[in-house]
């Protein structure tokens, strides 16, 4: 697994933590498949917070953009990066 700067480490596990984000935002971002993400978020976080997080993703289709309803277009809300 390649290096990442601790900004970097912080987006990847925002994203995943994040509901509407999927895998292969995640993927054509920083380059880590699902797989790795796994991997990585195992690594990065407590063992009761990574149990959390598998549990919350696991079956979520809006976690794969094949399983996700195509109406939604985006990956955030819309008011998630709001401009002060």
């Amino acid at each position: 697994m390649q290096a990442f700067t601790a900004h970097e480490l912080s987006r990847i596990i925002e994203m995943a933590w994040e509901d509407r984000t999927p895998f292969e935002a995640i993927e054509v971002q920083f380059g880590l498949a699902q797989a790795q993400v796994i991997q990585l978020m195992r690594k990065e976080l407590k063992p009761s917070s990574f149990r959390s997080w598998r549990k919350r993703t696991q079956g979520r289709s809006s976690k794969h953009l094949a399983k996700r309803n195509p109406a939604i277009s985006r990956g955030y809300c819309p008011t998630q990066y709001k401009q002060r």
